[in-house]
């Protein structure tokens, strides 16, 4: 059996005698397990047996204080799992659950306590996996950021979902409903909106006390005994499902300017969500930072709001939520920010006087904005999309978009979004312009793959449109996947670049930090480890097409395409959920020290099981540049 010899060669087995595995053959047993299947549960009573893995991919996980699965390790073949019990009696500190199909061998705990008997180091190895390396790490991070009562109320809107702040049942009528039987219900009830639905409590649009003046008392020769509810709706009303986080809706309705939301299961009216309902739930923290983004009216309490981003990130990482989940709230509220900067600088310039030109535009933002993997201190990268006019109408839009552009990267530098050293802004006129002319731009980025085209051309693949005409952007995703597919050479330039520096880990696993300048004895997370992986999943991602800008997006979908295995993939998962976190946590401590944050930390201020953590995650790094090159180096393009 194979088993046998994984056993052999690994640590505590490789020191029993060969008699031993004669026993263990015959006492296996063999069993298989379908994807996704949980094979015991953290807390539950042992099974009696050790796991070892013949085929498959298996996930060790532990459930935070805040009732979320975390992905804490992998097994995968000839590794095995949950002996501890076995020796200890004590329930599953943690979970077991399949990646995809896997086959184990069960050895049964009878034959393990009989050779603990004479070889007592073989119980000591299990039990003290009790504080194995993530086990302890994971242990520490919920010990840290746990916190005070307070903390975690500041997180508690992060974890709400519609179904528990919704409003129901929702004042309804119907299509027919007369105008002035309407107008009524909504005065005797005291309600500011009907929803109008048809006979499958399906909602068809949406009635206000302002749809009825606007279109019943305020036009003249208008009949209102004649006119029912379908007259005066306005339809299309947004609607999001139970499921839904509190965060997404605040940051949804926000981004829409939304007065209700409609809450739909399986296409029917099940309740309403409102901004009051919001702020009945909200903490303060998250009152000031989503709640009145919108409300905002100067760029100096923008300022403000940005500066609580750090509170936000903190109590998130309090309940030990995913580090995915955190870039991504973090992003809401970021893009809140940005979006609302860009309408207060635009009403500026047109209380000013000066005219928005008619032209479709489009306002993109880039990089880990684009990505929706933004932490605490972004800069900026961003630009403009503007439909293919007439060139004798250059002059006019530049007149307006140069003033604008300035202002608006002047406004975002004083609310809390640097400068970019790159000059990757919109105030530069190399990222403005027509469709026509993004098109040339990447045409030289594509044939001429300079160092610095390659280096725009990686800001400028991530981007994400953020106020104005999405059709724009939509057909400058297109335009890029076909460049791309013509001229492919590029990934093999970007490659080169990208790879040309490694992991900060010597031959003998020693870390490399910084000799000299002002990060001597650092190391920086960020360019030691989630760039790379950042990179190497987008130029796989770029080479097959796929329209998804996160990185774990992609990299999903590279496993749907099969050019990585689930088991790669869960590695590289890991190692970058394992770095933003200990940057964003290093970040947050900076911040909270009245120091500006950065990614440059000193991995030996790290305990032993972090930097074993780290290590192995630059490990992973490693090979994902070594596959990557591998890959990128074959035949020329």
């Amino acid at each position: 059996m194979p088993f046998i010899k994984h056993l052999q060669e690994t640590e505590p087995f490789s020191q029993l005698p060969e008699s031993v595995f004669v026993e263990l053959r015959k006492a296996a047993i063999q069993k298989k397990y379908p994807a996704n299947h949980d094979i015991f549960k953290q807390n539950d009573p042992p099974t009696g047996f050790l796991y070892v893995i013949k085929e498959g991919l298996v996930t060790i996980t532990l459930v935070s204080p805040g009732g979320i699965d975390m992905v804490v390790d992998y097994r995968k073949e000839g590794q095995f799992f949950g002996g501890t019990p076995i020796f200890t009696g004590e329930p599953y500190s943690g979970g077991a659950r399949t990646v995809k199909p896997t086959v184990c061998y069960l050895i049964p705990e009878g034959i393990l306590l009989e050779l603990q008997k004479n070889m007592p180091q073989l119980g000591r190895f299990f039990t003290k996996t009790v504080l194995s390396r993530v086990r302890k790490l994971y242990s520490e991070i919920v010990a840290d950021h746990s916190g005070a009562a307070l903390i975690q109320m500041e997180a508690y809107p992060f974890k709400k979902r519609l179904s528990e702040i919704m409003s129901s049942p929702v004042a309804t009528c119907t299509p027919e409903t007369p105008v002035r039987e309407a107008a009524r219900k909504l005065t005797e009830h005291g309600i500011s909106f009907l929803v109008v639905v048809n006979p499958d409590n399906q909602p068809l649009g949406i009635i206000s006390g302002s749809d009825l003046v606007a279109k019943v008392l305020a036009p003249e020769n208008v009949d209102a005994r004649a006119m029912s509810a379908r007259d005066v709706m306005r339809t299309g009303p947004r609607t999001m499902t139970p499921e839904t986080y509190m965060y997404e809706a605040m940051a949804f309705m926000s981004r829409h300017g939304l007065n209700q939301l409609l809450i739909v299961d399986r296409n029917q009216l099940v309740g309403v969500v409102t901004p009051r309902d919001l702020m009945r739930y909200r903490s303060q923290k998250a009152m000031l930072l989503l709640g009145s983004i919108r409300e905002e009216q100067s760029l100096e309490g923008l300022a403000l709001i940005h500066k609580e981003i750090v509170r936000v990130a903190r109590s998130l990482l309090s309940e030990t939520r995913s580090t995915p989940e955190v870039m991504e709230i973090l992003s809401h509220i970021h893009h809140a920010i940005i979006s609302r900067t860009y309408q207060l600088c635009l009403d500026e310039m047109t209380a000013a006087g000066q005219t928005v030109p008619d032209v479709r535009h489009c306002f993109l933002i880039m990089g880990s904005a684009g990505r929706r993997e933004m932490l605490l201190h972004p800069d900026q990268d961003n630009g403009f999309i503007f439909e293919d006019f007439p060139a004798e109408r250059q002059a006019e839009i530049d007149a307006f978009f140069q003033s604008f552009s300035d202002k608006l990267n002047l406004a975002l530098d004083r609310v809390g979004y640097p400068l970019c050293q790159g000059d990757v802004m919109v105030r530069n006129p190399a990222w403005r312009g027509r469709l026509a002319d993004w098109q040339e731009r990447l045409n030289s980025w594509l044939l001429d793959p300079d160092p610095t085209h390659v280096r725009n051309s990686s800001i400028f693949f991530d981007f994400l449109p953020l106020a104005g005409d999405v059709d724009l952007a939509h057909k400058l995703r297109d335009m890029v996947a076909r460049g791309i597919q013509a001229h492919q050479g590029i990934l093999y330039h970007m490659m080169t670049l990208d790879l040309r520096y490694k992991v900060p880990l010597g031959l003998l696993g020693r870390f490399q930090v910084e000799k000299e300048g002002a990060h001597a004895g650092l190391l920086s997370v960020k360019y030691g480890g989630c760039v790379y992986i950042v990179d190497c999943v987008r130029m796989f991602a770029l080479e097959r097409g796929i329209q998804a800008i996160s990185t774990l997006e992609r990299l999903q979908a590279l496993v749907a395409e099969n050019v990585f295995a689930t088991e790669t993939a869960e590695h590289i998962r890991a190692a970058f959920e394992a770095l933003v976190f200990l940057r964003l946590r290093h970040e947050i401590s900076l911040i909270e020290a009245d120091q500006p944050p950065s990614h440059f930390l000193d991995p030996h201020a790290l305990s032993k099981t972090e930097q074993d953590l780290l290590k192995e995650s630059f490990q992973a790094v490693a090979k994902l540049q070594d596959a990557t090159k591998r890959h990128f180096s074959r035949a020329p393009f």
